[in-house]
């Protein structure tokens, strides 16, 4: 019997000829990741085992979620960290001024890749995906036993597969695919299941539109999600990706619970409304809002910031609508800059922020007061997600973020 991609790279990591699909491994990791969040909570399970990290160079530590330090519970979070990742010589710590939202740095600085086995004790770690990895989120409990051990155990998931067909229409994304999918299978409709990707119409997927599919994965209840490795991964990987490009692909005759086939060109613009990532429409009547949020590890890259872009150019966001962006890294951040995205942004009347999840997860930069409305490229729109448990929160693309906050209503490019 064959195996998945996601199955054949777990087998290769626990060091065995094949896995089936709720077998328990103990697999070989390539990075263990935390932040500023998690990775205190990790660190005191470690120092209550006296343990310390066997890899210097397969953990990192990015400090993002409450960065620039928001507060002193949030300043004792990362110099906990900080102080940890000195002691124990951690090779990718990120602090401010060289940090980045944890699931769009690692990959741009080259520490996961194809073939990489991953864990993070962050539930969106299922980003790596996108570049023919296994990554999953875990507890911060794992974490602290990966860190030490650098392995961690799994069940083996069954896997449902997506065949992708045609190609994206204009102003639609990512986003709007994951969010098609999320709306199809519901929030539980791949639980504890890889999610994945084939067919003819991957290839005319970007990179950061596979990211952001895989990213939001775990809104399905997924394991993971995974792309197959192609010319575009490999060009993404190439001059960045630290160790040798494994290649792993799903036989022929690999078992799949489900088939189920997208036609990429049908796709429409589409938005979850509250309070759960399943609950997408692609019509709707006014909708006034008060806030956007342009961003996240789901939306925060350059493509992300300049689909954004190019719908604020000239234009003027809603009186009543703030508009924060945040892109994703530093890097992301400088490229803004030097392509005038920034200028765009901010004469538009946008805030234009240092790299931080800040408002995603209700932290700051963004919170939202009781019955506001919020459209958002985040990832989840939960009651008190980002502020009031009566607020309200919209999950879209750049482009319908971008036009709401022109026009002051959930809205997409078209509407302009």
């Amino acid at each position: 019997m064959g195996m998945t991609m996601t199955q054949k790279i777990l087998a290769a990591h626990a060091g065995l000829d094949a896995v089936t699909a709720g077998q328990l491994i103990v697999a070989e990791l390539d990075m263990a990741l935390a932040n500023d969040i998690t990775a205190p909570v990790a660190v005191k399970e470690m120092e209550k085992v006296g343990g310390h990290v066997r890899y210097r160079d397969r953990v990192a530590l990015v400090m993002d979620h409450f960065t620039p330090n928001k507060d002193i519970k949030a300043a004792c979070q990362v110099k906990c960290t900080r102080e940890f990742a000195l002691r124990e010589g951690v090779e990718n710590f990120f602090d401010v001024g060289r940090m980045g939202i944890e699931h769009a740095l690692l990959p741009e600085q080259g520490l996961v890749g194809a073939g990489d086995c991953v864990i993070g004790a962050d539930s969106h770690t299922c980003t790596y995906g996108a570049l023919g990895a296994f990554s999953t989120g875990v507890g911060s409990t794992d974490l602290a036993a990966g860190m030490m051990t650098g392995q961690c155990w799994f069940k083996v998931p069954a896997a449902i597969r997506f065949v992708l067909k045609g190609a994206l229409p204009a102003y639609v994304t990512g986003k709007d695919l994951i969010l098609h999918i999320i709306g199809t299978i519901g929030v539980d409709g791949a639980l504890y299941k890889s999610m994945e990707f084939t067919g003819e119409g991957v290839a005319s997927l970007s990179m950061d539109d596979r990211f952001t599919v895989c990213n939001m994965a775990i809104e399905a209840g997924a394991k993971n999600g995974i792309f197959p490795v192609d010319d575009k991964t490999l060009a993404y990987m190439q001059g960045r990706f630290r160790r040798p490009v494994r290649i792993f692909e799903a036989d022929a005759d690999a078992v799949y619970e489900k088939t189920i086939e997208i036609d990429l060109s049908a796709l429409r613009p589409t938005v979850a409304f509250p309070h759960l990532p399943e609950n997408t429409k692609t019509q709707w009547e006014d909708i006034p809002i008060d806030q956007v949020v342009i961003g996240s590890c789901t939306n925060g890259r350059i493509s992300d910031l300049r689909q954004a872009a190019e719908i604020l150019k000239g234009r003027t966001i809603a009186k009543n609508v703030r508009c924060i962006v945040i892109p994703a890294t530093q890097e992301v951040y400088l490229q803004a800059v030097k392509e005038g995205l920034a200028e765009i942004f901010v004469r538009a009347g946008a805030v234009f922020s240092t790299p931080t999840c800040g408002p995603c997860l209700g932290g700051h930069m963004g919170i939202l007061a009781d019955h506001e409305r919020c459209v958002s490229t985040t990832n989840r729109n939960f009651v008190g997600r980002m502020g009031h448990v009566t607020s309200e929160i919209y999950l879209a693309s750049p482009y319908t973020a971008a036009a709401s906050a022109v026009l002051g209503k959930l809205a997409t490019a078209k509407e302009l």
